[in-house]
């Protein structure tokens, strides 16, 4: 079981980047996904989540409007769209999986989600 982000990078502010999280060994369709961020010094948040169906989905207050996630059954991808990007979003982004909630809900806490990535770096310059 795998998850691989991709397509952080160096941006400027205002900018725009889309992430994209490739699950292999398993599939998204019982699964519950998020997209969570740690910056230097801080700890680790919740941005984004998703149920598997997509009907519920939940952001942080700080990025709801200006993130968007989304789930491509037929690649077995999760994307998280990221525009108007703030020198605030700087940080290692990190895709979980979790079959607790599956289709029925999400949390934008990290106990339920038993899978994650690796992280992709996202860097936003002012």
């Amino acid at each position: 079981v795998q998850l691989v982000e991709s397509g952080g990078g160096l941006v400027q502010d205002g900018g725009s980047l889309r992430l994209s999280c490739a699950a292999s060994g398993f599939t998204f369709d019982d699964y519950a996904i998020a997209w969570f961020r740690q910056a230097p010094g801080k700890e680790r948040e919740g941005t984004a989540c998703a149920s598997s169906t997509s009907d519920f989905t939940n952001y942080r207050d700080s990025v709801r409007g200006r993130f968007t996630i989304s789930i491509d059954h037929a690649k077995n991808t999760v994307y998280l769209q990221i525009n108007s990007l703030e020198p605030g979003d700087t940080a290692v982004y990190y895709c979980a999986a979790d079959r607790l909630y599956g289709s029925k809900a999400c949390a934008l806490l990290e106990a339920p989600y038993e899978y994650w990535g690796q992280g992709t770096q996202v860097t936003v310059s002012s």
